[in-house]
C-alpha cells in the first residue's frame, strides 16, 4: 500500500529548519520525494512543502509525536498528511452549473483525487445532474427570513459528512460572517475577475457594454470580506470587438471552471499554505 505523506508548514525564517526538517525525516526512516520552499522577505516567513515516503515500521501518528518538539521549537504551524486520503467535498451551486458540472466530471474521471459527498443548492434546478453522478442532492432554500436557519443547516451538513472542502461554485449567496469564520480555510469561491467594477447581475454584458478586452476569474478562500479572501488562481482570456455578450459569457464559464478545478487540487493536494493576506501555492 502507498505509505506516501505531505508534510506542510511555515514558520519564522531563520537558519537551519531545512537541515533539521530533512535529518528528522531521516532518522525516521523516510524517504523524500519531493521538496519546495519559500522564503518571504517581506514578512519574514519561510514555507515548506515535503512529499516523502512514510517506512512500515513507522505510522503518521509516531511521526507527528517526533515532529511535535521540533515544530515547536520554531514556532511552527505545521501538518502531516497522508497524501493518498481523498477530501471530502460539499459543493455549494446557485443557477449557474457549469463549474458543479466540471467538478463532477473531472472527480467521476478520477482527475480529482476527491470524494464530492453532497451537492447542495438554494434552487431544485441541479438535482438531476447530481443523481446523474449517484451524489445526494440537498435543496435548501433562503430568503432574509430563514438565511440563519439554512446556514445551520449547511454546517449540520458539513459535520454530518464529514466535509474537508466546501466549494462555492457559483454560489450566489453571501455567507455570514459566523459561517465564513466556521468554515476558515476550507472554504473556496470562484467569481468572474471584474470586481470591483462590473458588480451585480450581468457582469459580462457589463463588460461587454464597456469594451473590455480581458475577461477572467479569480479562485480564493473565503472570508467574511466579501470576494476579498486570500486568492489561489486566477486566469484570463483576451477579448475583441467581434465578440457578442454571448460569447464572453460563454468563454468565461470556461474560464471559471478551469481555475475553480486548479484551486480544489491545489488545496487537496496540501499545496497551498496562507501568508497573512496572501496565499504561496507550490505547484
Amino acid at each position: 500500500m502507498p505509505r506516501d505523506h505531505i508534510l506542510t508548514l511555515s514558520c519564522p525564517d531563520r537558519t537551519g529548519i531545512v537541515y533539521r526538517v530533512s535529518g528528522l525525516l531521516f532518522d525516521a526512516g523516510c524517504n523524500i520525494s519531493d521538496a519546495q520552499q519559500f522564503g518571504d522577505a517581506d514578512t519574514g516567513r519561510f514555507f515548506l512543502r515535503v512529499h516523502f515516503d512514510l517506512p512500515q515500521a513507522l505510522d503518521a501518528e509516531a511521526l507527528r509525536e517526533r515532529f511535535a518538539p521540533l515544530g515547536a521549537e520554531f514556532a511552527m504551524d505545521w501538518q502531516i498528511r497522508d497524501a493518498n486520503a481523498k477530501a471530502r467535498l460539499l459543493v455549494l451551486v446557485s443557477k449557474h452549473g457549469h463549474c458543479l458540472n466540471d467538478l463532477l466530471f473531472r472527480t467521476h474521471s478520477k482527475q480529482l483525487k476527491v470524494e464530492i459527498a453532497a451537492v447542495a443548492s438554494n434552487h431544485a434546478d441541479f438535482g438531476p445532474l447530481s443523481d446523474s453522478y449517484g451524489v445526494p442532492f440537498h435543496h435548501l432554500p433562503v430568503n432574509a427570513d430563514n438565511r440563519a436557519e439554512q446556514e445551520a443547516a449547511l454546517l449540520a451538513l458539513v459535520e454530518r459528512e464529514r466535509i474537508d472542502l466546501v466549494v462555492l461554485a457559483r454560489y450566489m449567496q453571501i455567507l455570514s460572517p459566523q459561517l465564513c469564520t466556521a468554515l476558515a480555510g476550507r472554504a473556496i469561491n470562484i467569481h468572474h475577475s471584474f470586481l470591483p467594477s462590473f458588480k451585480g447581475a450581468q457582469p459580462y454584458h457589463q463588460a461587454h457594454a464597456r469594451g473590455v478586452k480581458i475577461i477572467g476569474a479569480t479562485a480564493h478562500y473565503v472570508t467574511p470580506d466579501l470576494d476579498e479572501g486570500p486568492i489561489i488562481e486566477q486566469d484570463i482570456a483576451h477579448v475583441n470587438h467581434a465578440m457578442t455578450p454571448r460569447d464572453l459569457v460563454r468563454l468565461g464559464s470556461d474560464i471559471e471552471s478551469v481555475v475553480l478545478s486548479r484551486a480544489v487540487r491545489r488545496h487537496v493536494e496540501h499545496r497551498i499554505l496562507l501568508n497573512g493576506h496572501r496565499t504561496v501555492v507550490f505547484r
